[in-house]
């Protein structure tokens, strides 16, 4: 009992940082396919400018998953990071480098040296939703298993690849999404449009791929298939295309008031999809959740650190990004910074 709701706490930090992580690697993916330095300036400013407040919080999320994971599923750790590897590594080095390329990007005074970090962070943006989207396929796949061994088939195979063509076109619908509301918060209508027209070509790459990525798990993962298709999976399935047509109707309305909470919707109901089509398996169909689970001991304390981060965490992030969202995190501009001199002076 206490696993299988220490499992669905492991699944929702997952959604959780395919949410909040998911956007800013979404931003980073829009900063690639901005265009020239003069072409691509205020979008991305607009970004520079977003993802500032609330960039670096998102890896709570992570970081929560991965402790929930190696603690209290250490069997399914091991497997994972022993077949995993590599696109684990991949994804940990994006982490990296994106976090670098967008912190040092601003202060660096040259031209050269804001193109080659600003490359970076978009490049990494791009490549690390993929590879962590990749080695998800693999697990859902059943190839994770504990005589499989570090191969390329584990990883890069059509449910890796699609999984991860699904994670870049969910975090660009979700950086759009949010860039969007963004812009008319400073009501820059042009930026508000240029970015309402990429969610909505975002998401109706995230329709089409989820579509097939459907039809080859028939073939490639029919545990996954058929709990897709039936029950609890099918439930937020049918949760998933109701947010989506909702997000779409949002994002052809003035005020596309709901926008990020449909879009939210989306990415967090397919998570949640993907981890209830796998019952009763962490890795379909070989290590069921009783039988990857830690000591009873163990488990019980992550349940008091769950519901320690629900009084604590959950409500501090909350408010953030609220404040976020209300511009009550603005910056100091250099005015600000000229009138606090000119008060002490006085």
């Amino acid at each position: 009992m206490i696993a299988g709701a220490v499992a669905v706490v492991l699944l929702l930090a997952i959604a959780a940082y395919a949410c909040g992580g998911g956007t800013d690697y979404g931003a980073g993916f829009w900063d690639l396919t901005a265009g020239g330095a003069e072409r691509g300036k205020r979008p991305r400013r607009l970004i520079d400018h977003a993802m500032e407040p609330v960039w670096e919080v998102n890896n709570v999320w992570l970081i929560f998953a991965l402790v929930i994971m190696w603690t209290g599923f250490p069997v399914l750790f091991q497997r994972v990071f022993t077949t995993m590897w590599l696109p684990l590594a991949l994804a940990a080095v994006g982490i990296v480098l994106r976090g670098a390329g967008f912190a040092l990007r601003k202060p660096v005074r040259r031209l050269a040296g804001r193109r080659l970090y600003g490359a970076v962070f978009a490049v990494a943006s791009l490549l690390t939703p993929f590879f962590l989207g990749a080695a998800a396929g693999g697990v859902a796949s059943g190839r994770v298993t504990a005589t499989t061994t570090a191969s390329t088939d584990a990883w890069a195979n059509p449910t890796s690849l699609l999984f991860g063509l699904l994670a870049i076109a969910a975090t660009a619908t979700l950086g759009a999404v949010f860039l969007a509301a963004d812009a008319r918060r400073y009501a820059a209508e042009d930026l508000d449009r240029y970015f309402r027209g990429r969610a909505l070509a975002a998401l109706g790459a995230v329709s089409v791929l989820a579509v097939i990525t459907l039809f080859v798990t028939h073939g490639d993962a029919p545990h996954v298939w058929h709990g897709l298709t039936h029950g609890v999976g099918l439930f937020f399935v049918a949760a998933a295309v109701l947010a989506t047509l909702a997000t779409v109707w949002s994002l052809t309305r003035p005020s596309a008031a709901w926008s990020r909470v449909t879009a939210v919707g989306v990415v967090a109901s397919a998570v949640i999809a993907w981890g209830m089509a796998q019952r009763p398996y962490l890795v379909p169909t070989s290590l069921t959740v009783a039988e990857g689970a830690g000591a009873h001991t163990t488990l019980r304390w992550l349940a008091v650190v769950t519901l320690v981060a629900i009084v604590l965490v959950i409500p501090a992030v909350a408010l953030l990004y609220w404040l976020d969202t209300q511009g009550e995190l603005e910056g100091l501009t250099d005015a600000d910074l000229c009138g606090d001199a000119a008060i002490d002076e006085v």
